[in-house]
């Protein structure tokens, strides 16, 4: 994971995996952790109306979860806007991290959708480099 901001311990879930979601994370909270609620592709970002007074975390997934080396879905580009636009509102200091399909490519314009933290698997570990990977990473996110 890169991210713009200091690593800490998260738990994150679904929406979908929960019947009372605020309830979840308060449980998680209680534990000592920082969480956070996981979005698939398809899933509406409607949940956090009722619950960015809790979440520490929102991850969306960029891609349909199952396996690594998945193509980056566009719309997600709009979704990571709109989740930045709720933080921004909200007041609070919520990571916004993308998983799925994050390459040297696309990360800055991610970034500036509004991601600060980044999951890359393939990108990284499919590369014959790991370290030089990682520093375009970085470095294509520098400025933004």
């Amino acid at each position: 994971m890169i991210s713009l901001k200091p690593a800490q311990a998260y738990i994150t879930f679904h929406p979908e995996a929960s019947e009372h979601i605020d309830r979840s994370l308060e449980l998680i909270k209680s534990g000592g952790c920082q969480c956070g609620l996981v979005f698939n592709p398809t899933t509406s970002l409607d949940y956090l109306q009722y619950v960015i007074d809790k979440v520490d975390m929102i991850l969306i997934m960029s891609i349909n979860p199952g396996f690594g080396g998945q193509s980056f879905i566009p719309m997600t580009y709009e979704k990571l806007k709109q989740a930045r636009k709720m933080i921004q509102a909200s007041g609070r200091d919520i990571r916004l991290e993308i998983d799925g399909g994050v390459k040297v490519d696309n990360i800055a314009d991610i970034a500036a959708s509004g991601a600060d933290t980044f999951v890359a698997g393939s990108a990284i570990f499919g590369s014959t480099d790991y370290a030089q990977t990682i520093a375009s990473m970085k470095k294509a996110i520098a400025d933004i």
